[in-house]
């Protein structure tokens, strides 16, 4: 049965409008993406496909087009949709690369604008945020990505592209795809190298955030050796 024959109350669109986005299912919000189904199903059965498939709807945080392409009913234009829509999502609760307003003078408000980038990923990504001397965003980089259980990272590419954005202070973050945010001794040496070197080059380092899976760590916060 093609959506536009069900009983008009039972379609996802005239739903949303009756009962709310926020009260639809995951299949009617997938099937509102992808409008139209496949040879073998409308787009309901074509929702459903992709969550017998990928178990959890969080899944599709890090579902990359490859993985799409081998679900039944799945072709480049409906993959692009559901990349498309995803991405939407990620960026609304993102902060904006170009807000330079943006002030970055805490640890509470760097983690809670930069979590989403950390969902999910199992493996350790490390980023830069380059401040002007007012602490307001610059830009943020992703300068690594490093496998499971650390990040390979060398401070002179840290401190290269703060010269290259006339950086006033640098705020580095990475993950622990574990969930422990405790830092390893890698991580304590490697900050404490980044201190000395922003000392140097009086581009301070102001904080170095760990993520975790709903938690953070602050070397700003938690220890004295940004103190």
């Amino acid at each position: 049965m093609k959506l536009k024959e069900m009983p008009v109350k039972e379609r996802p669109r005239e739903r949303l409008f009756t009962v709310g986005k926020e009260n639809l299912s995951d299949v009617e919000i997938l099937s509102l993406i992808f409008r139209t189904g496949f040879k073998d199903g409308n787009a309901k059965d074509l929702a459903i496909n992709i969550l017998n498939e990928i178990k959890s709807i969080r899944k599709l945080a890090t579902i990359n087009k490859e993985a799409l392409l081998k679900i039944k009913g799945i072709g480049g234009a409906k993959a692009t949709s559901l990349l498309a829509a995803v991405e939407l999502g990620k960026r609304i609760y993102a902060i904006s690369d170009n807000d330079t307003k943006l002030k970055l003078n805490n640890s509470k408000k760097i983690y809670d604008n930069n979590k989403h980038l950390f969902i999910d990923k199992d493996q350790e990504y490390f980023y830069c945020l380059y401040l002007n001397n007012k602490k307001e965003l610059i830009e943020r980089k992703l300068l690594f990505m490093g496998t499971n259980n650390r990040s390979i990272v060398h401070p002179r590419e840290i401190f290269k592209e703060a010269y290259l954005l006339s950086a006033s202070s640098i705020v580095c973050m990475h993950n622990h795809p574990s969930g422990d945010v405790m830092p390893s001794n890698d991580d304590i040496v490697f900050t404490k190298a980044l201190i000395d070197i922003g000392k140097l080059q009086q581009i301070p380092l102001v904080d170095h955030l760990i993520f975790g899976k709903d938690s953070y760590y602050s070397f700003f916060e938690d220890s004295d050796l940004m103190r």
